[in-house]
């Protein structure tokens, strides 16, 4: 079993922590997961629409108690 790897993307704005997560999930196997950490409000709309978009799948998505926002992806 491998690790889920983890973007930290605190204190970034759009559309960098998409970017970031587009960037690792294209490096990734069909089916991986990834976590994404953002604090950036309009991630809570950037995400899903990605994910939507692109053919991948949000599994999660959860407040961390520092403000930011875990979200927890499936490539597809």
């Amino acid at each position: 079993m491998t690790a889920t790897p983890e973007i930290d993307a605190r204190h970034l704005l759009c559309p960098l922590p998409v970017l970031r997560l587009r960037r690792v999930l294209a490096s990734l196997p069909q089916g991986a997961t990834v976590a994404l950490v953002a604090t950036d409000p309009a991630a809570v709309l950037d995400v899903p629409h990605f994910c939507a978009e692109g053919g991948h799948e949000l599994l999660s998505s959860e407040p961390l108690p520092d403000g930011a926002r875990r979200y927890l992806v499936r490539r597809g």
